[in-house]
């Protein structure tokens, strides 16, 4: 996959791009950790969804504080990022992880964008580095668990 998030003109459609971006990896990560059988990677990226519940949080508290109202819904399809449907034929804990971390790739690709986005105030910087850290640990940990 190869994400559009992050090239966006302005910060409003930005913002309102990465919430839609991490609805979306929450969903993912749901669907995920139903379909694994190791414990020890349910239980890690149980951990990692929390990740991307508290970007969810930070990020719609910077939509509120622009006045932002999001044009689309969360879980409204999207020709961006298929991740669900990429799931759901995989069988198998590797292939599981392998999927969604790739999906993890784009996430680190749009906020390595968002942070450098010309519009984007030293708060929403800091907000995407922080998120793009967390996705590179999640990416990290799937290439490798343990």
């Amino acid at each position: 996959m190869t994400t559009k998030v992050g090239i966006e003109t302005g910060l409003p459609g930005l913002v309102e791009s990465l919430l839609l971006l991490e609805h979306e990896a929450i969903a993912r990560y749901d669907q995920g950790m139903a379909r694994l059988d190791n414990p020890v990677a349910r239980a890690a990226v149980a951990s990692f969804r929390t990740d991307h519940d508290r970007q969810l949080a930070a990020l719609a508290l910077l939509a509120g504080r622009m006045q932002l109202r999001p044009r689309r819904e969360a879980g409204a399809p999207t020709p961006r990022t298929p991740g669900q449907a990429a799931l759901a034929g995989l069988q198998g804990d590797g292939a599981i992880l392998a999927a969604m971390r790739g999906q993890e790739d784009d996430t680190v690709i749009a906020y390595e964008r968002a942070a450098a986005h010309p519009e984007a105030t030293p708060e929403a910087q800091a907000l995407f580095r922080r998120a793009q850290a967390d996705a590179l640990r999640h990416r990290d940990w799937m290439a490798n668990p343990g």
